[in-house]
């Protein structure tokens, strides 16, 4: 987890993100839903519960405080996804969904993406 921090610390807000790479096929990734035009769903490449992944928005947002009121849709739609995909994992006794926002937030990656983290008991306060 620390590390991650780290990464927060450090992260750039701008330019192009490993999660527009995965959007573009340019980087593989372990999909779990792709089925509009709106998001894409994959398990995190490091994950932080036994079930991790990670829903995004196709639309490179950089983070929740850049979303526009016209976004309103799209943020509900990441969370329907989440709990669609959840559903299909079998999630049944529970699950955190969370968004990072900026380097206290333990924002590392600068494409606003919704964590979907399950499998164990989290945590209360969580960080």
């Amino acid at each position: 987890m620390a590390d991650e921090i780290s990464k927060a610390q450090t992260a750039c807000p701008s330019g192009d993100t490993i999660f527009g790479k995965i959007i573009r096929k340019e980087m593989p990734a372990n999909i779990i839903y792709e089925q509009d035009d709106q998001c894409i769903a994959f398990y995190d490449a490091a994950p932080q519960a036994p079930t991790h992944f990670l829903v995004v928005p196709k639309k490179a947002i950089s983070q929740l405080s850049e979303v526009e009121p016209t976004d309103d849709a799209l943020l509900g739609h990441l969370m329907i996804v989440g709990k669609k995909c959840s559903a299909d994992l079998g999630l049944a006794r529970g699950y955190w969904l969370v968004i990072n926002e900026g380097p206290d937030g333990g924002q590392s990656v600068y494409h606003l993406h919704l964590h979907v983290l399950a499998g164990r008991q989290l945590g209360w306060p969580p960080g």
